[in-house]
């Protein structure tokens, strides 16, 4: 089979295999291992966290959006780059750590053209619970069964987040994790807070205390960052902060704390201010699609084609191209420069006059639209076409994993009846 054909019979089995993948049995025997009706406490809130199938990617998609993945390192890289897009960034920004930033997702649409890279976020939610939801799979047909992955034995996504923590934490100061905080704001009611659950029991079965907290939970004193003993807990140092705040900058009150202790190198905070001026500002983007600038930056050619052809063309929202934009709007999606989640992003040929103002007052790009593809499944006994996009969980510059969401609307939600997280399985291009 070769890479066009896995495409096609990728796009194929998305649109015609209709079969329920997933083995609710396992999904609940894989959470009830965390505690007794764990299970229940996820699924209460959360019924279209997890899709009911699974979706199919060709091998050939799979390396492009590894190869864009490695063009856009080669050009963080460059001084160039980084002086650039640390000139629009908050001044925390400009603080150098040795460590690189966990969980970096890199989404993609598969538009007409393939892969083509919609957005990069720096706390990227899902991937422990995507290598639950992988190992929940049954063989519901001949062609599911065919791309199910095997015994993946020591090299699981579990084995590779845990080692990836440990990394950060050598890198930053040559000495062993054994204690991490994994920070949100009131964690217990944020919605993958099952997630934070997860890896507090993979930090503790490998011998690494770990707690869930608030920000201002934190206490930064004697040179060090405590947490102060909440919950019957005793006071504990941490070595390490699992960062999943929106607040990128540190800057809110409650991050106080945090935002001392990691201009002090007193912890290691993943992912920290600079990746995320780095990588997942949205208006990094425009630099990323601007041929002509990379070119001058001495990006090579074969680099700069990677990404313009992986890359919509992405330009600043502007007052002085207003008139321009509304003409274009309906080819536009805007999204706020430091947005996350779909939070305040428009379909341009959705948007009233009224909204599209406000896109003019706030800090904006407007980026090329490539609609997302589809995934037809069988819901409530009707075929329902749902829309898909693929999150690339990458560390250091390698994939480590990859997963999809399902959803119907403008924007990805976890709302929609049979959608959710979705395990991809990948077509290969070739027999063997």
């Amino acid at each position: 089979m070769n890479s066009h054909n896995c495409i096609a019979r990728a796009n194929r089995l998305n649109a015609d295999c209709h079969c329920i993948s997933l083995d609710r049995a396992a999904l609940e025997a894989e959470l009830e291992r965390v505690s007794p009706g764990f299970h229940d406490q996820v699924m209460a809130g959360r019924p279209h966290l997890f899709a009911d199938s699974a979706v199919f990617v060709g091998a050939e998609h799979v390396r492009r959006m590894a190869r864009l993945v490695a063009a856009v390192e080669r050009v963080v890289a460059l001084p160039a780059y980084r002086e650039h897009v640390l000139a629009y960034a908050p001044e925390i920004a400009r603080h150098s750590t040795a460590a690189r930033g966990v969980f970096f997702g890199y989404d993609f649409h598969l538009g007409n053209a393939g892969p083509q890279l919609i957005e990069i976020n720096t706390n990227a939610g899902g991937g422990l619970l995507n290598a639950l939801l992988a190992r929940a799979q049954k063989a519901c047909c001949d062609d599911v069964e065919a791309f199910l992955p095997g015994d993946l034995a020591a090299d699981t996504p579990e084995h590779l987040f845990l080692e990836m923590f440990r990394e950060e934490r050598r890198l930053a100061s040559a000495d062993f994790l054994r204690t991490v905080a994994i920070v949100d704001e009131a964690p217990a009611t944020q919605y993958l807070h099952p997630e934070f659950v997860l890896f507090q029991r993979l930090f503790e079965q490998a011998g690494i205390a770990a707690v869930i907290c608030d920000p201002k939970e934190l206490e930064f004193r004697d040179g060090a960052l405590w947490y102060g003993g909440h919950g019957g807990h005793g006071v504990t140092r941490i070595d390490l902060v699992y960062n999943r705040l929106t607040d990128f900058a540190l800057e809110a009150p409650a991050s106080s704390a945090l935002r001392a202790a990691y201009l002090a190198d007193a912890v290691v905070v993943t992912p920290h201010p600079q990746a995320h001026a780095l990588y997942a500002d949205k208006r990094n983007l425009v630099a990323l699609s601007d041929p002509a600038l990379l070119a001058s930056w001495g990006v090579d050619a074969e680099t700069r084609a990677t990404l313009a052809n992986k890359i919509p063309r992405t330009e600043l929202v502007v007052p002085q191209h207003a008139d321009d934009l509304w003409a274009r709007r309906k080819q536009l999606f805007f999204k706020p420069a430091a947005g996350y989640g779909s939070r305040a992003a428009y379909r341009g040929d959705k948007m009233t006059k009224r909204v599209f103002e406000e896109v003019l007052a706030g800090s904006y790009i407007a980026q090329a639209l490539v609609p997302p593809s589809s995934r037809t499944l069988r819901v409530a006994e009707a075929a329902v076409e749902l829309k898909l996009d693929l999150r690339n969980y990458v560390y250091a510059g390698h994939v480590q994993l990859i997963a999809a969401r399902l959803w119907q609307g403008q924007t990805t939600n976890f709302r929609t009846p049979g959608g959710g997280f979705a395990p991809v399985l990948t077509v290969p291009s070739s027999q063997g």
